[in-house]
């Protein structure tokens, strides 16, 4: 009898799961071996539903943005960026191709300072010591430290130490224009190329201000660049090395970076400034002369740190929404959250511009991971994607096992006995 109630038993449970299996059976959500690929809001609409809210942030800003007018300079192209985002925040002429004269020595020094030991030995050749221009006055025959080349490069804009370096890293002069180029590219500074380690007027030598200023920026990153290039003066070889970079004694809170002249390029700086725990890059190319580039220098580094502030988009494990999830355990949604803090330099006035839109799956089947995207969210400035980031699993969602279907179906049996 008890074997026979058993087989009885087992065969109520089975019908019971056929006649009542939309218990367990909802609708699949997506698969889980394609979260990481969402799906287009243009294929189904109804995927990914996009909720638009107001933006707020606790940074205080004035009401309204005050009309200001941009400031005249005397350089012929020009352009700030914010450092830590790269955004521009003024421009003139800024994609216009342009030499740089000695600017050049920027990517001279951060290919020698990712490619070669700061103590090698670098030995010095005629063509080195021989060169004309402004130099920091190496011997042919004798063997310099490379970090003495760098501060005689970056400080007194040594001609002869570009091309001992290059001659150094590369073999050849040529051989380190071509490392030149393939960084640039890299940088994304496509509107740039380079036929010399100097800066020498030259066939094919030139840049943008953007381009330099990404490339400043890029640069930048590197803990011993920026220790040069703040560096007012630097003692070799009896003598005293002084930065020819007149914003280091003028401007308040400049750090670096590039002095520049010859006849086609002008006067040209490549300066860098940090104020507030903001910090600025500016490029002016051909000045009329050593203060009036100083003076451009100064009015556009002005004008964006009196317009612009830091505004923080996004805070990472914000929770932005919840998403059904099927077939779990425990869980009946899953939350989700920001991935990545997300901040953007924006003018004075502009936080009202700002709104958020969030897209998220309908919903998702378990097992779900800890960190598996499950949408995004896009801070806008009017129709502008300023900020995005993806939404993530905020925990685990383990599947349901044979046993829980199993006793899913009890309950529900026992329940409609009663």
């Amino acid at each position: 009898m008890k074997a026979r109630d058993l087989l009885y038993l087992i065969a109520v449970i089975l019908i019971l799961n056929l006649v009542f299996g939309s218990i367990f059976n909802a609708p699949n959500g997506t698969s889980p071996d394609t979260l990481s690929a969402l799906p287009d809001p243009e294929d189904n609409p109804g995927i990914l539903p996009d909720l638009v809210e107001p933006f707020f942030s606790d940074q205080a800003f004035p009401e309204e943005a005050i009309p200001v007018s941009l400031p005249t300079i005397n350089a012929r192209s020009a352009c700030v960026i914010d450092f830590d985002t790269g955004t521009i925040l003024y421009e003139k002429n800024a994609f216009v191709k342009r030499p740089m004269a000695s600017t050049t020595k920027i990517i001279t020094a951060i290919l020698a300072i990712e490619n070669c030991p700061m103590d090698a030995w670098v030995p010095i050749s005629g063509r080195a010591a021989g060169i004309g221009g402004s130099v920091m006055g190496l011997k042919a025959g004798t063997n310099v430290r490379m970090e003495d080349l760098l501060y005689g490069l970056m400080l007194c804009s040594g001609n002869d130490a570009a091309v001992a370096i290059a001659e150094y890293c590369a073999g050849s002069v040529q051989a380190f224009a071509d490392m030149m180029n393939e960084k640039a590219r890299q940088i994304g500074a496509y509107e740039t190329h380079f036929s010399n380690p100097h800066g020498l007027d030259a066939k094919d030598h030139y840049t943008t201000a953007y381009d330099l200023a990404k490339i400043t920026r890029y640069a930048l990153q590197n803990p011993v660049f920026n220790r040069i290039v703040r560096t007012r003066e630097y003692y070799y070889d009896g003598r005293t090395l002084t930065n020819t970079n007149e914003m280091l004694e003028l401007y308040e809170g400049a750090d670096g970076v590039k002095t520049g002249y010859t006849g086609l390029a002008g006067r040209c700086l490549v300066t860098s400034a940090t104020r507030d725990n903001i910090r600025l890059i500016s490029v002016v190319l051909f000045c009329d002369s050593r203060s009036l580039r100083a003076q451009s220098s100064m009015r556009i580094l002005d004008y964006a740190f009196e317009n612009y502030g830091y505004v923080q988009l996004l805070r990472k494990g914000n929770i932005m929404g919840e998403v059904p999830v099927i077939r779990a355990r425990h869980k009946e949604t899953i939350t989700a959250g920001v991935a990545n803090d997300v901040k953007a330099i924006l003018k004075h006035g502009e936080k009202d511009m700002l709104s958020t839109r969030i897209s998220l799956l309908q919903d998702v089947e378990a097992p779900v991971r800890k960190g598996t995207i499950l949408g995004t969210v896009s801070v806008y400035k009017g129709d502008e994607i300023i900020g995005e980031s993806s939404l993530i699993a905020m925990e685990s969602a383990e599947r349901m096992q044979f046993v829980d279907y199993l006793n899913q179906v009890v309950d529900h049996w026992v329940h409609m006995l009663q």
